[in-house]
């Protein structure tokens, strides 16, 4: 049976901090805030990045946060949390099409929203499947937009797995890395934590300066 204590904790928890998830709901959080930021629209404002690159460094000990987390079981929450998600975002977006993000009223939703759309139509169905994966947001929206486009089951389960395993895995283990070689490196984790979300934006970055090029390449020739 919980504990007072323990129970006034998780009941106190801040849902925006990486930590105070973590400290309240260890590993089995991790999958739950996953499945809710990748499946839910309700989950748009959950710190996915955040979490799995702390919950990373969290694993090794080093950081002087009282909470100690396990390596493997961490692994197998994120990637279930993160991939049973975007599966559920997907076919709810099937079932109930475009009207659950037409009745939104938040602005970052909508955003997300308009930079899904463009990632979709500029990219196709798989680059932008896998893209979404590292930008807050999208990731959300993006999921049950393919669905009500009618994107193929097949083609969305294949990127949205690839991404899926890189996005959730590769930034729990740059947290365990990088815990695992800098001593009291929780003193640093603020600015490690933007960093993260810095370099997750890389690859989409990358694919827009490509686009933009070609773009570029094709007036010229004009």
């Amino acid at each position: 049976m919980t504990s007072p204590p323990h129970l006034a904790a998780q009941l106190a928890v801040n849902v925006l901090d990486a930590h105070s998830l973590l400290a309240a709901f260890g590993v089995l959080g991790v999958g739950v805030v996953l499945f809710a930021e990748t499946g839910l629209l309700i989950g748009f404002f959950l710190p996915g990045d955040s979490l799995l690159f702390t919950a990373g460094l969290l694993c090794t000990g080093s950081a002087d946060q009282g909470v100690k987390l396990s390596l493997a079981p961490l692994l197998v929450s994120a990637a279930v949390g993160a991939l049973a998600g975007a599966q559920c975002g997907f076919l709810i977006g099937r079932k109930a099409g475009g009207a659950l993000i037409a009745r939104s009223r938040s602005r970052r939703l909508r955003e997300g929203v308009r930079r899904a759309e463009e990632l979709l139509e500029r990219y196709g169905h798989a680059k932008a499947i896998l893209l979404a994966r590292f930008v807050p947001v999208v990731r959300t929206v993006l999921n049950p937009m393919a669905g009500a486009l009618d994107v193929p089951v097949r083609t969305f389960t294949l990127w949205q797995v690839t991404g899926g395993l890189v996005w959730s895995v590769g930034l729990t283990l740059a947290g365990y890395a990088l815990g695992s070689s800098i001593p009291n490196v929780d003193r640093y984790l603020l600015p490690l934590v933007g960093l993260i979300v810095i370099v997750s934006l890389v690859p989409l970055l990358a694919e827009v300066l490509r686009a933009r090029r070609r773009a570029d390449a094709k007036g010229g020739t004009r």
